[in-house]
């Protein structure tokens, strides 16, 4: 399912238009990147968490060379399914 999906099906759910439902989507989407950017969670009781996390530096190898390189530290976005979301998931398993 992609953005455009998703937006007719919440539009359809909540008995909205595509435009309305759109704006809140995206609304909601900046908000989340916006927070977690800013390193703070957000937490969706029975969805789930967006956080940032720290990926410490390693070492890497160019894939074209072979040669040694090393990969810096960096922040990274990071779900985590609430439990809702994770058992919904395990008894659609067909």
């Amino acid at each position: 399912m992609n953005k455009g999906e998703l937006v007719d099906a919440v539009a359809e759910r909540a008995s909205v238009t595509k435009k309305q439902a759109d704006a809140v989507l995206t609304a909601a989407l900046d908000t989340i990147m916006e927070a977690v950017s800013n390193d703070d969670k957000v937490t969706l009781v029975g969805f789930g968490s967006f956080e940032s996390r720290e990926r410490k530096a390693r070492e890497g190898r160019n894939p074209k060379t072979g040669e040694k390189m090393e990969i810096p530290a960096t922040k990274v976005p990071a779900f985590s399914a609430g439990k809702l979301f994770k058992e919904k998931v395990a008894h659609n398993e067909d």
